[in-house]
């Protein structure tokens, strides 16, 4: 049985998707968890770290991710 694979990193498209904010906004949600995780600009905010910060539930942000 083949386990189906999904990203692990999240973009402002799917935060876009998520919350109906606008690309800026949604870029801008990005660099706010990274400064506040510490991470530098070529570093990729991870499912797990943007459910955490905004309170979302794992699960339903994955319901909204598409390839």
């Amino acid at each position: 049985m083949k386990s189906t694979l999904t990203r692990l990193c999240i973009y402002p498209k799917d935060v876009q998707r998520i919350t109906g904010r606008s690309e800026k906004t949604s870029r801008r949600l990005l660099q706010h968890i990274k400064r506040k995780l510490g991470k530098t600009n070529h570093q990729f905010i991870t499912i797990d770290e943007f459910a955490s910060h905004t309170g979302i539930k794992e699960e339903l942000v994955k319901q909204y991710l598409t390839d």
